[in-house]
């Protein structure tokens, strides 16, 4: 298993046409390396997710903007629910119809954020 910091050194990169998504398999070796995010089942295939608490609006805007940030970076965006004091992030690559590596490289990358 590789250690979660390899996940933050790697960039997201373009899933070519007829990429498959990732197999249940590659999604049980990545999820140990990206603490509290859990894989939900959605109609239009994985997704992964994570909720974050804040202690008021003004610490949640400021996360969703550094995570707007990353995503930035990465050209891999999330969709995300804002709330007063949570966030809940949801990843997922929409080309592929399910979970990437990309997933698992921003949630990482936005677990540092917090470290």
């Amino acid at each position: 298993m590789m250690p979660q910091t390899t996940l933050i050194t790697k960039k997201c990169q373009a899933c070519e046409s007829g990429t498959p998504p990732l197999a249940s398999d590659q999604i049980a070796a990545f999820l140990p390396q990206v603490p509290d995010w859990k894989v939900e089942s959605t109609g239009g295939g994985n997704e992964l997710t994570r909720t974050f608490k804040f202690k008021n609006y003004h610490e949640s805007m400021a996360f969703v903007n550094a995570t707007a940030w990353i995503s930035h970076c990465e050209n891999h965006h999330p969709d995300i629910e804002l709330h007063y004091n949570s966030v809940k992030i949801h990843y997922a690559t929409h080309s592929i119809g399910g979970l990437s590596e990309n997933d698992f490289i921003c949630a990482a990358k936005i677990n540092a954020l917090l470290e």
